[in-house]
Parts: structure tokens; sequence; C-alpha cells
């Protein structure tokens, strides 16, 4: 069977194409970016690597030519992007996958094709007023373009799989902290880079108030989260296919608290306070916790705490060790 990554080159596609191959996959991945990604080190089957951008034409349908039996689809603009270019937001973030999601129809129409879609949203569909914590079962009312982008996505995602084109699966991602990497341009990015820069020595920019709460997971629980919706028993699920995932609901003290328990004082030292209302009036319209008692009992995991989130950035990105590099 063919398994393809859609957003391979991402921080999550390769973290996810890396646990494949940890996992004895050995048969066939199909990676696909809109810059080249690579096959994963110590793959043992073939892996067919294409730099193409999914909203343009032909590209799904010579995706879905190979048959992949799962797709994960990870590809997306951020938040803060998807807010400042209007048209790339929805060109990406909703056009490429209803593009993604006709050539699946088709292909279905022609010969019976039904593979397991496996489709990254956010819980930026929820906007505020919100109560806390916000119920599985939610209304969407998002405030942002990307919010809305991908509550559209989610929508046609269960339409699709009600007519049975394909066996889909949508995950309300939390936020992703601590990412690897360079910081991006995305309104949660901080989360982020208020640890993974002191943590190398170097100084993070806060803009936001401390009191912030908000909902995470390591990348770790992340690729959890994806390889268990890729197998999981969607019956359960009936109409129903997006679910909200477990996450670790903290304010931004306490994740300065955990790094301050794991790095010490001199790490905290780092972080710059530089308030934006841009920024903080996007992530104050997210939930600050979830009621994921559904995804819980179909077994999702969540992380423990915000220093088992550390700790597993030191121990998977920094070899180890924190310091200057």
């Amino acid at each position: 069977m063919t398994i393809a990554i859609i957003g391979a080159a991402g921080m999550l596609g390769r973290k996810l194409a890396a646990r494949l191959v940890a996992a004895r996959w050995d048969d066939h991945l199909l990676l696909l970016d809109v810059v080249a990604p690579s096959a994963p080190a110590g793959f043992a089957g073939t892996a067919d690597c294409r730099a193409a951008d999914l909203a343009l034409p032909g590209t799904a349908e010579a995706l879905v030519a190979a048959r992949p039996g799962i797709i994960f689809h990870l590809a997306a603009i951020v938040s803060a992007e998807a807010e400042v270019d209007f048209d790339k937001g929805y060109r990406i973030n909703l056009d490429g996958t209803r593009a993604l999601f006709e050539a699946i129809r088709v292909a279905h129409l022609a010969d019976g094709y039904c593979p397991r879609v496996v489709f990254t949203s956010s819980c930026a569909v929820f906007g505020a007023p919100l109560p806390d914590p916000v119920p599985q079962h939610f209304h969407l009312t998002p405030l942002t373009s990307y919010g809305t982008q991908k509550a559209i996505c989610e929508l046609l995602l269960a339409d699709y799989a009600r007519r049975g084109f394909f066996d889909g699966v949508g995950l309300r991602l939390p936020t992703i902290c601590i990412r690897p990497g360079a910081p991006n341009r995305a309104a949660s990015g901080f989360f982020s880079s208020i640890l993974r820069e002191p943590l190398i020595g170097r100084e993070a920019i806060l803009p936001v108030r401390d009191s912030l709460r908000h909902w995470h997971a390591s990348p770790r629980a992340a690729v959890g989260f994806l390889l268990h919706a890729a197998r999981l028993d969607t019956a359960p699920l009936g109409a129903q296919r997006n679910l909200t995932l477990p996450g670790l609901s903290a304010t931004v003290a306490d994740q300065i608290e955990a790094l301050r328990r794991v790095a010490g004082d001199a790490a905290v030292a780092l972080i710059r306070r530089a308030p934006d209302p841009a920024i903080d009036a996007i992530v104050s319209g997210w939930a600050a916790g979830f009621d994921a008692s559904e995804a819980l009992a179909l077994g999702f995991a969540a992380d423990a705490s915000f220093d088992a989130i550390i700790a597993a950035h030191i121990e998977d990105e920094l070899d180890g060790r924190i310091g200057p590099r």
C-alpha cells in the first residue's frame, strides 16, 4: 500500500515520515509539498518525492492516480499569513483541499477507490465568546480567515465521507509546541519561541500577556495523533468526522515556570516582553481549553506536562543538551 503525505517537507510531515520508518513501514511513500521533500533516512521502501502545488490543476489528480490507501493532508499556510494574505490563504487552505477531495471523488466513481484521509484542522475553527471548556460539538464560529478556511474544509470532509467517497478523519490539533526550527509567521509562534530560543541561549519575544491561557500538544503527541487516526475504527464517529484532540491547557506564565525548572533563571531572562495588539487580538479569540473526552475514549493521548514537552524537545532537537549553539 502507498501512504501519501501532503505537506511532507513541513515539520509534522518530516516527523510523520520518520515515525513511519521507525515503525518499519517499508512499502511505498508518496511525499508532496511545494518544495521538494526528502525521503526519510533509513527508509527501506520506495519514495516518490514530488514538488508540486496542490491548488494547481492536475496536482491532486496526479497524486490520486497512485491510489494511496492512506492520505495525510497536512499542507496549509499558517494563521497570521492567512490573515495578511486573504487570496493566498483561501487558495492554499481551501482550494487545494477541495481539489484533493474532488480528485478522490472522481476516482471513487470510476473504480470504487476509497482511501483513509487524515486532515489536520485546528482549534481556530472556534471563536469567542466560548465556554470553558469548549464541548466537542460546539458550533463553529471562527474569527480569523485561517479558522474559517479550516472550518469549511471540516464540513467538506464530513460531507464527502458521509457520501462514501473516502473514509475521512479531521483532527483539530492543539497549537504545536515546541516547534523546532526558525520562527514562522503563525500568530501562535511565540508559544514555541519563548521556550525554543532561550534553550539555545537566544532572546525570544513575548507579544502577549503572561496570563493568556492556551491549548498545546508537542510534535511527538501530534504525530501520535496522526498515526492513531490512520488506523482508527471510524464507525463510532458516524457523521461527526472532526475531532477535538486532547491537549495541555497552560498559561504563558506556566510555560515560563516550566522553562525555569528545566533551564534556570538565565534562560527565562532571555524572554523580552514586546506587546503586539494584533497578535494578542488573534490569540485572545482562541479557546483556553476543550472537552476532548470523545477523542480520549477513542485512544488519542495528550502530553503529561509542559516539563515533559520541554524535555522531549531537548531530546529530539537539541541532542539532549541546552545552551548556545
